[in-house]
C-alpha cells in the first residue's frame, strides 16, 4: 500500500494530478502480531509455523497455535501492550475478529485465566474464518468457474487499463 501511495504521489508531483492516492481501509488493528513473538508482525514467511494463523488452517491447527501462543506468568487477561505483549496480542486479535472494543473483550474475560482465554480466542478466530474457508473450498471444487472468472476479470482489467495507460504515456511524453 505504501509503495502504491509513494508511486502515485511521485507521479502526480512530476506530471500533475492524475492518480488518486489510495487510502487504507483497515480495522483499528493495523498489524496482527506474531503468536510466538508479539513484538513482531505476524508474517506468512515466518519460519515458525506456530507464529501465523492462516485462513486455510484446520480448527485443530488454529487451536494448537493459540495454545502455544506466547503469554506471561500472570494468568489474568488484561490489555497492556507495553508490559504484557502476548496477552495484549490475544486481546487485540479477539477484538478484531469479534468486532468488540478491546475494553469489552477484557471485561468479558474477567476471571478467566490465559490458558482458557487462548481457547476462547481460537474459537472466535475459527468462527470468523469458517464462512471464508467454506467459500474457498467451494471455489476450489469448481475450477471451470474459477477459470471463467479469471478470464472475464482479465479482459475487464485490460479494457479499463488501456485508456489510463494511453493517458500516462501522453503525460510522460511517449505518445
Amino acid at each position: 500500500m505504501e509503495l502504491v501511495q509513494d508511486l502515485a504521489q511521485s507521479f502526480n508531483k512530476k506530471y500533475g494530478e492524475f492518480f488518486p492516492v489510495p487510502k487504507s481501509i483497515l480495522t483499528s488493528m493495523k498489524k496482527v502480531k506474531s503468536l510466538r513473538d508479539p513484538s513482531a508482525k505476524m508474517s506468512k514467511s515466518d519460519p515458525d509455523k506456530l507464529a501465523t494463523v492462516r485462513i486455510t488452517d484446520s480448527a485443530e491447527e488454529i487451536v494448537q497455535k493459540f495454545r502455544k501462543a506466547m503469554t506471561d506468568f500472570t494468568s489474568e487477561v488484561t490489555y497492556e501492550p507495553a508490559s504484557r505483549g502476548g496477552v495484549s496480542n490475544l486481546v487485540a486479535i479477539h477484538a478484531a475478529v469479534t468486532g468488540l472494543p478491546v475494553e469489552e473483550v477484557v471485561r468479558r474475560s474477567a476471571g478467566m485465566d490465559t490458558a482458557r482465554y487462548k481457547l476462547v480466542v481460537a474459537d472466535a478466530v475459527i468462527e470468523k474464518f469458517a464462512p471464508i474457508k467454506s467459500e474457498i473450498e467451494k471455489l476450489k471444487m469448481n475450477k471451470d468457474h474459477l477459470e471463467k472468472v479469471l478470464q472475464v476479470g482479465s479482459a475487464k482489467a485490460k479494457e479499463l487499463a488501456y485508456p489510463v495507460c494511453q493517458e500516462v504515456m501522453k503525460l510522460v511524453g511517449f505518445l
